[in-house]
């Protein structure tokens, strides 16, 4: 299962740097269970709404693109945030 993390943190980590000032500060940490992967993305606290977005729409199209990307693979993923 790790090549299939690997390949959703890649998206995750390209998604978040893309978006944030501070791409040094960008950390992923990932569990692994039997039936999901959970992702939480930590960014600068100036970046966190840059990562958000209005209403979450920035946040919710991350999760989008990372679920898709996971899905491919036949895996579930689950993405939160932290500044």
């Amino acid at each position: 299962m790790t090549e299939e993390v690997s390949r959703a943190e890649e998206v995750l980590v390209y998604l978040i740097t893309q978006i944030v000032e501070d791409k040094d500060a960008v950390e992923i940490e990932i569990e692994e269970t039997d039936t999901k992967i959970s992702m939480m993305a930590k960014v600068a606290q100036n970046d966190m709404g840059r990562v958000i977005g209005k209403r979450g729409r920035v946040a919710h199209a991350i999760r989008t693109l990372v679920r898709a990307a996971a899905i491919r693979d036949g895996i579930e993923v689950e993405v939160d945030f932290d500044g």
